[in-house]
């Protein structure tokens, strides 16, 4: 009974490598199951305080697959081997993203209008030469 399900998902996913976008919609209620636990084994593996949760993996990982299209996906296994993938990958940007946290200890800089030259007539050839010229004669020019 186990290939009905896998010929029909397969059937599902030739349709939607023809274009028909309601078959992606049909293949997931088909494999859902097998989605939640692949997911469910890769949150184990991940740290105990994280955000994201097995279902929204694997949600997240569909709304990916939808954007990236049928293209490649020639059966229900190499259905579910994209699917792993796509979550790997999710798993991997959530854990970039929290390390970036870490260490920008939530603190970001922005520039407003305060931050302004009280000048506009700042003479800015005058400005590249001082940039430009070397300490030894910055000092010569101080000392003038």
């Amino acid at each position: 009974m186990a290939s009905l399900p896998s010929k029909s998902v397969s059937r599902l996913l030739v349709q939607w490598r023809a274009g028909d976008d309601e078959a992606l919609r049909a293949v997931l209620p088909l494999v859902y199951d097998e989605l939640r636990r692949l997911a469910h084994h890769y949150m184990r593996q991940e740290r105990s305080d994280h955000t994201l949760q097995s279902t929204a993996l694997v949600h997240e990982a569909y709304l990916r697959l939808e954007k990236q299209g049928a293209a490649q996906v020639k059966d229900r296994s190499h259905f579910i081997a994209i699917c792993a993938h796509l979550m790997r990958q999710i798993l991997v940007e959530y854990a970039r993203g929290h390390r970036a946290a870490k260490r920008d200890g939530g603190y970001t800089l922005t520039l407003d209008h305060s931050v302004e030259f009280k000048s506009r007539s700042l003479d800015l050839v005058a400005l590249d030469d001082a940039l430009q010229s070397s300490p030894n004669s910055m000092r010569n020019k101080a000392e003038l």
